[in-house]
């Protein structure tokens, strides 16, 4: 639970101007974050927030529950953004195979010849050059509305799932490829820059380029990061990565993924048009509450 939501339930419940302005703030930024990060461009997430928020008036007054306004604005945000993107010509493949996302040989020489890398560096490549943002666009909507609510957005997979009407085992397996789809797009320039290199891994039976458990703990990596496998599976992902180079390098590329999704800075509306807006927001917010006997 976003605890904006709640603080902004709060404010709502007294009812003063003042109050109801520092709640639709709130709720201004949750649906704009939110917005930005599926839509892609400022313009269609103002027009989102903008829509969302003039759809809520009526309701806002009721809503009693943290969790059932939550979910109620995300899923009238995601309706809107699914939407503005069918409108794009540049629309990504709508499904992904877990077995593309595996990496290839040549990947896999890659990670065991580097080895872990270093998530700080990571983060400020992929920042410094927009790349995150950019291999979220890339993702088909199913997928990447699932990454924003969960990685992004700090919702848990239950929240999800009831956005997205979708049950919670499906939700995690599209989690899962969203993740790493992004891990294969940052670790692209990530490899790209050591490409030069003249060191060259020699194959033998200390580095194997594929062990026979690698497919079976490939498919649970996220489950192992989120803590969600019982002490049997765990110990056997474990016993595995202490054996296979490339396996333990590709973790560490796709826990630094998952890091940097988390840690993503929200985006803001454009200070002097949320301002406009919630000054036409407040005033019909107070009519219709008038209206509904509930008083200013």
């Amino acid at each position: 639970m976003r605890p904006e939501i709640e603080q902004a339930i709060a404010l709502l419940r007294r009812g003063d101007d003042k109050a109801v302005e520092q709640a639709l703030v709130l709720l201004q930024n949750t649906v704009f974050s939110f917005s930005m990060r599926v839509c892609g461009q400022r313009e269609d997430a103002e027009d989102t927030m903008q829509e969302v928020l003039a759809k809520s008036l009526p309701y806002l007054a009721k809503f009693e529950s943290p969790k059932a306004l939550l979910v109620w604005l995300y899923k009238v945000a995601r309706s809107r953004c699914l939407l503005s993107r069918r409108r794009s010509k540049f629309a990504p493949r709508e499904t992904l195979s877990l077995d593309e996302l595996m990496p290839d040989r040549r990947e896999r020489e890659h990670l065991a010849i580097e080895g872990s890398i270093n998530p700080e560096v990571f983060a400020i490549r992929s920042q410094e050059a927009g790349q995150m943002r950019k291999a979220i666009q890339k993702l088909a909507a199913p997928y990447r509305i699932i990454l924003v609510l969960r990685d992004m957005e700090g919702l848990t997979d239950d929240e999800v799932a009831e956005i997205t009407g979708l049950r919670s085992g499906t939700v995690r397996v599209r989690l899962h490829r969203a993740r790493l789809f992004v891990r294969r797009e940052l670790t692209k320039a990530w490899a790209a820059a050591s490409a030069g290199r003249t060191r060259q891994m020699k194959v033998g039976a200390d580095h194997p380029l594929r062990k026979p458990g690698c497919k079976a703990m490939f498919a649970e990596l996220s489950n192992y990061l989120d803590e969600r496998l019982d002490d049997s599976l765990c110990d056997e992902i474990e016993q595995h990565l202490q054996g296979c180079a490339p396996c333990e390098a590709f973790l560490a590329t796709l826990k630094a993924t998952v890091d940097q999704c988390r840690n993503a800075p929200a985006e803001f509306p454009n200070g002097e048009k949320a301002q406009r807006l919630r000054g036409e927001l407040l005033e019909n917010y107070q009519r219709a509450r008038r209206a509904a006997g509930l008083g200013s």
